[in-house]
């Protein structure tokens, strides 16, 4: 096997077939600006497989047939996870002050303890979901009756790996306010390590799966009661964007949330059987 150089690209014919099954499958774009992007990342399936080139890849997976066997490899490699612990925190506020309340006065939540259900459709690593959980948490301690589940949902069998694990870099923890962080991590043994990981009490409370917004339909509860799907609609064109919008608030229960991305928004105004109640927040 040769050593491959990263001049080795790939040819015009594998990047088209791959930018097209990646946008049919998956309903991210891949333009010829992105090429560099893509075979950069797909040099470590070159190496895994034990293969020549990155052309030698595209023969794997479109002449001898190997396309389904790769193709969660090939989604691992083209999907952006940029993810942070509290991004857009007036988001997480608002759940705290706002939402949070008016859902334990639903009718169908009147009760000794509701059970609120929470999505983080495009979870990544996990730190959105684990947000979510701890700002939940904090609340039930300081004397809120209810209770939680938050399914964390992802393309990428990597980052689910990942989100299950709940281990994070110190770095990457830093921004979780200092009192939450010592409530809701534990450090490593080893300092050198610099890392630490969410603590039982809410790794309980998240559960991961694969899903892919693109599917026609979603193995989910139609009982939800907030979804969010921050900052991935961004990859999407405008028509995908509308129908997974639509899927995703067919999801929630009558009176439930939906909140995207402040680059987002526009693309669920005048969604029918939702209304606006910030820039990024709607209601069913």
């Amino acid at each position: 096997m040769s050593s491959g150089l990263l001049t080795d690209t790939l040819s015009e014919r594998h990047f088209r077939s791959i930018a097209e099954v990646i946008e049919t499958q998956v309903g991210i774009q891949l333009p010829a600006t992105k090429r560099t992007m893509l075979e950069g990342r797909l040099r470590k399936r070159v190496r895994a497989l034990r293969l020549d080139t990155l052309d030698d890849y595209g023969r794997h997976l479109f002449d001898r047939g190997r396309l389904a066997d790769e193709f969660v490899h090939l989604v691992d490699c083209v999907t952006t996870n940029k993810t942070d612990f509290f991004r857009e925190p007036a988001h997480f506020d608002l759940l705290r002050t706002k939402l949070v309340p008016k859902l334990c006065a639903l009718p169908g939540h009147r009760g000794e303890r509701p059970l609120l259900k929470i999505w983080s459709s495009a979870a990544s690593t996990g730190a959105e979901a684990y947000t979510l959980a701890m700002v939940l948490q904090n609340l039930i301690a300081e004397g809120g009756r209810f209770d939680y589940a938050i399914l964390g949902t992802d393309i990428s069998t990597e980052v689910l790996r990942l989100a299950s694990a709940g281990i994070y870099s110190d770095e990457m923890l830093e921004a979780i306010p200092a009192a939450t962080r010592r409530r809701y991590v534990m450090a490593a043994r080893d300092p050198a390590r610099q890392q630490g990981r969410i603590v039982p009490e809410l790794r309980r409370r998240v559960r991961f799966q694969r899903l892919n917004l693109m599917d026609e339909r979603y193995a989910i509860d139609r009982d939800v009661d907030v979804v969010f799907c921050r900052n991935v609609l961004i990859y999407f064109d405008r028509p995908t964007q509308r129908a997974v919008l639509e899927r995703l608030a067919a999801h929630l229960r009558p009176g439930g949330y939906l909140v995207v991305g402040h680059s987002e928004s526009m693309s669920v105004a005048g969604l029918p059987g939702l209304t606006q109640v910030t820039s990024t927040v709607f209601r069913r």
